[in-house]
């Protein structure tokens, strides 16, 4: 079974929504308006409270408030194009890394979130974060050592099991090594 997306995940949610509580989305964010309430984790708190919401959906409900109305994850497309605003010229080697994975792991998905990449096969043992200069690879490596080539993970968004990073910024970088370190990851996932 595949892993449901963030925005999958979001729209469900949203067409679920007058069937669990009654209101649909646009009475919700009228609710949120009316409570008063300004502070995020405040608004949650009334959500769970008098809305009877679980953390999750209170929390998506906030999330598609504070972005005015509107979904957060719309599209994987956008999430990516959101990422790359501040670091376009890693696209091209971002679509090269894409390739090496898929090559070797053609049983994978790549899913972007709002923050990161996710590659995921069964779950998730690869991560991505797009910088200005440098792409951060993340494995889920457990207790290997850090070496010259695979440091201590340093990324915003994934798992904590994410534990290692590969700094790529050339494409001559993507060798054996990189491979093998990636099964290690992937293996550890099944």
């Amino acid at each position: 079974m595949a892993q449901k997306t963030s925005g999958e995940i979001e729209q469900e949610f949203i067409d679920g929504l007058k069937a669990l509580t009654g209101k649909d989305l646009a009475a919700w964010m009228k609710a949120i308006d009316a409570s008063g309430i300004a502070k995020r984790n405040d608004v949650i708190k009334w959500l769970k409270e008098d809305g009877g919401f679980g953390h999750m959906n209170a929390s998506l409900l906030v999330g598609i408030h504070a972005n005015g109305g509107k979904p957060v994850y719309g599209s994987t497309d956008t999430l990516l194009d959101n990422q790359f605003a501040k670091a376009a010229d890693m696209r091209p080697l971002y679509e090269v890394f894409i390739a090496f994975a898929a090559k070797h792991f053609p049983g994978s998905t790549v899913i972007p979130k709002k923050t990161y990449v996710s590659i995921v096969d069964n779950r998730e043992f690869a991560a991505i974060n797009i910088k200005p200069k440098e792409l951060r690879i993340g494995f889920d490596l457990g207790d290997r050592p850090f070496d010259e080539k695979i440091e201590k993970a340093k990324l915003t968004g994934p798992m904590p099991r994410i534990s290692h990073m590969f700094v790529l910024t050339n494409a001559k970088q993507l060798d054996k090594s990189i491979v093998d370190v990636m099964k290690e990851s992937h293996g550890r996932c099944h």
